[in-house]
């Protein structure tokens, strides 16, 4: 453990759209943000590898090279950008308080404000097929890539209102979607499994699994198999949407933030404010309903100008 405590006006955890946005805003307020990346620079987005939703970029980009624009813009205006992981932390209580936080078990740091945007982990099936996959077919966000598979046949795996809401998003701009449903029924709300039902190129298969993705640097089929008969088949697809939920970064904030039964941090009314003083949210770890990058760079924005005027609230 070092000795020397570094004692800074606003800590960044976590990049990602939400982070960079984030510290873009606290450094053109002199706020002098320093941002500790975590394991994953950039967050989900680096692993999508076209990116054509976000404004500004006309000709769509690649998710890595826009969070490094993201990131050299962050550092035009001063943002230091670390690469670390933050293992410990002790937030203060009080108005005015100095929130302690270690990094890699050993970086000790005193911070006026803390802007939490660690994200959320989407949750895979754990096949190597599909990890080998990921960006190459597979996806876990239909609103991010379904354009990418206008007039093809894709795959939604998941049962719940998120696999009905991504399978009858992609009806609207596939060919064929097929919903691979574990168990002999889906959990969706019944609204959801109406509206399922009625979509006609949308076939669901229930007591189904995915075996394993096919294809060697892009998705060609997956091979599934009936988890009652033993059945297996060749589905032709060129996308797999994986829609069986996301787990938010938050586990370290445990018994210290206030957070949902899913670990989403609460955050109050329209601000990105905690219930803790000097510490904000933002992006997808204080988001379950839109998870978009645009959404996320939104509410960055919002934490820095909250960070902003509850340290001007001080003097």
């Amino acid at each position: 453990m070092s000795d020397t405590i570094e004692r800074i006006k606003c800590l960044i955890i976590g990049s990602g759209p939400a982070g960079y946005t984030a510290a873009i805003y606290a450094a053109r307020a002199d706020l002098k943000p320093v941002m500790y990346t975590g394991m994953q620079m950039g967050g989900q987005l680096t692993t999508t590898t076209e990116v054509d939703n976000f404004p500004g970029y006309p000709n769509g980009t690649d998710g890595t090279a826009m969070m490094e624009d993201l990131k050299n813009q962050a550092e035009r205006f001063g943002t230091e950008v670390r690469f670390g992981m933050v293992t410990k932390i002790d937030f203060s209580k009080e108005i005015g308080g100095i929130h302690k936080v270690t990094v890699d078990d050993s970086i000790q740091i005193e911070a006026n404000t803390v802007i939490i945007s660690t994200g959320a982990t989407a949750k895979y099936l754990g096949l190597e097929s599909e990890q080998r996959l990921i960006g190459g077919g597979v996806s876990a966000c239909a609103t991010c890539d379904g354009f990418f598979y206008k007039g093809q046949d894709v795959v939604v795996v998941g049962a719940g209102d998120t696999a009905a809401e991504e399978a009858t998003y992609l009806a609207n701009i596939c060919n064929k979607v097929t919903v691979l449903v574990r168990k002999d029924y889906m959990r969706a709300s019944k609204a959801m499994q109406h509206r399922v039902e009625k979509t006609k190129n949308i076939e669901v298969k229930f007591n189904t699994e995915i075996d394993e993705v096919l294809g060697d640097n892009v998705v060609e089929g997956v091979r599934a198999v009936n988890n009652v008969t033993g059945e297996k088949e060749v589905i032709n697809v060129t996308g797999v949407f994986i829609a069986i939920g996301h787990k938010p970064n938050t586990e370290i904030f445990k018994d210290v933030l206030d957070m949902d039964e899913t670990g989403y941090l609460i955050t109050k009314g329209k601000s990105t404010k905690t219930n803790l003083p000097g510490i904000f949210a933002a992006g997808d770890v204080q988001d379950k309903e839109y998870r978009q990058a645009v959404t996320a760079a939104g509410t960055g924005c919002m934490a820095a100008l909250d960070a902003e005027r509850y340290l001007g609230s001080l003097n």
